[in-house]
């Protein structure tokens, strides 16, 4: 067994050896085939040179060489073949090519969108949200008691009634009677008191038939303080008397205004009680907005007149922005919130369930009030403004970047008014800055669109 193994080795290393042998024949062959004129070197697997040895492998020339004797090798290394020069030539003539091609794209420079602007005068345009909300929101009360004993058909969510119109009856049989008793309570203390007032008469014609001086001792005697007593007793029977028609009416729950009715909150036949709630009412004569303005906003506004009239024209539209309503500002209010530190300017629109498009109560609208006149204004499109809140634009003498931070007084439909940079009264603004900008890098403006 341990012949088999040392036979094992040896023969193991003779493969090694004779395979380092034929390594090394194969990369002698391969360097005689690379010397010129030398025989191309054999190929061991039969495969065809490569294109790198066969561009290698020299032609025979059948010309005499330089010094008369004929080649049968191929061309001297350090002598070019004549098919040779030509290429090196030209490849010697497309490199100046090149380098003219690189400079051209070094001497281009970046084209960037820019829009002209000079200064302008603009009527600045206010703009705010608010939620539409009634002039009066009441949450209407029974003032007397009873069973609810009819409804009006009208008195329904979402439906309008009428100032003075009955929302539901209250049974009356209980201020009827107690109409009809204050009522002969009242003339009751009518006939008292003119039977009161004959009888002082009487008193003071006895008094002077007497003969006696002066006045009586005690004024019981002229019946004075009986007349006074009459007196009260018939004011008192006229209070109670209105006290019971005023309760007789309110068994009637008619409505104070004209409504819109936003909750119901009774039934035939329930029993309310005094002050208990009937339903929840909205005017709906007027609508109003109240506007939050910050301090900046309301430095674009006209100035209120020394009369205090307010009629700043104003347009409401709603989310989609496909509905508009025009109004006014009536008042303004004279203190800030103490969260926001804004004002709110009140905006009112009349009858606003009656337009065309209805616009409803707790409706989110936008404002748009007309503001006072700005002179010297430049007005850029909003994507002027970066991200960083600057201004990019063109330097006219140099073609290059610079930018600024801008005043901006208003923003509308897209676009930006800002106050004008530094002293110049026009400029060539970059439309869409990039964040990649950066100042004094030389561009080619091009105008977009018409001067602004």
């Amino acid at each position: 067994m341990r012949k088999k193994q040392i036979i094992i080795t040896l023969i193991a290393a003779l493969t090694i050896v004779l395979t380092i042998g034929f390594v090394m024949v194969q990369m002698g062959s391969n360097a005689k085939g690379g010397r010129p004129g030398g025989p191309p070197s054999a190929n061991v697997s039969g495969a065809k040179p490569n294109k790198a040895n066969a561009n290698k492998m020299p032609r025979e020339v059948s010309d005499e060489g330089p010094q008369g004797m004929k080649s049968t090798g191929g061309a001297p290394q350090n002598e070019p073949s004549a098919k040779a020069r030509p290429d090196k030539l030209n490849q010697g003539r497309e490199r100046p090519n090149r380098a003219k091609a690189g400079n051209d794209t070094t001497s281009q420079v970046a084209q960037i969108g820019v829009v002209a602007v000079s200064k302008q005068t603009y009527n600045a345009k206010v703009k705010g949200y608010g939620v539409v909300q009634p002039k009066y929101s009441l949450s209407f009360v029974s003032q007397v008691s009873g069973q609810i004993v009819s409804i009006s058909e009208q008195f329904e969510t979402g439906r309008t009634i009428t100032q003075g119109q009955s929302l539901a009856v209250i049974d009356p049989t209980d201020y009827n009677a107690a109409l009809a008793s204050a009522q002969a309570n009242y003339d009751a203390a009518l006939v008292a008191l003119e039977e009161e007032r004959l009888q002082g008469q009487q008193a003071q014609d006895e008094w002077a038939r007497s003969g006696l001086d002066g006045e009586p001792d005690s004024p019981l005697v002229h019946r004075g303080p009986q007349l006074t007593s009459a007196k009260s007793a018939l004011k008192e029977a006229q209070e109670n008397l209105a006290q019971a028609k005023r309760d007789l009416a309110a068994s009637k729950l008619a409505v104070p205004f004209n409504s819109l009715v936003v909750s119901r909150e009774v039934s035939p036949g329930s029993i309310v009680q005094v002050g208990g709630e009937v339903a929840t009412l909205f005017s709906t004569d007027t609508a109003e907005i109240a506007v939050a303005l910050s301090p900046s906003q309301w430095l674009q506004l006209p100035t209120v007149s020394a009369d205090g009239i307010i009629n700043w024209a104003v347009t409401l539209t709603d989310t989609s922005n496909t509905r508009s309503w025009q109004g006014h500002v009536e008042r303004i209010e004279q203190h800030q919130d103490e969260t926001t530190r804004q004002r709110n300017a009140v905006v009112v629109i009349e009858h606003p369930l009656e337009h065309t498009s209805p616009l409803h109560f707790g409706s989110f609208v936008t404002a748009i009030i007309e503001g006072r006149e700005l002179n010297d204004v430049w007005r850029i499109p909003s994507s002027a403004i970066s991200q960083q809140q600057e201004v990019w634009y063109v330097d006219n003498t140099t073609s290059q970047l610079a930018k600024f931070t801008p005043t901006v007084l208003f923003e509308y439909e897209g676009y930006a008014y800002i106050r004008p940079y530094a002293e110049f009264d026009d400029a060539l603004i970059v439309i869409r800055p990039l964040s990649s900008y950066l100042e004094n890098t030389p561009v080619n403006p091009v105008v977009e669109g018409g001067g602004l």
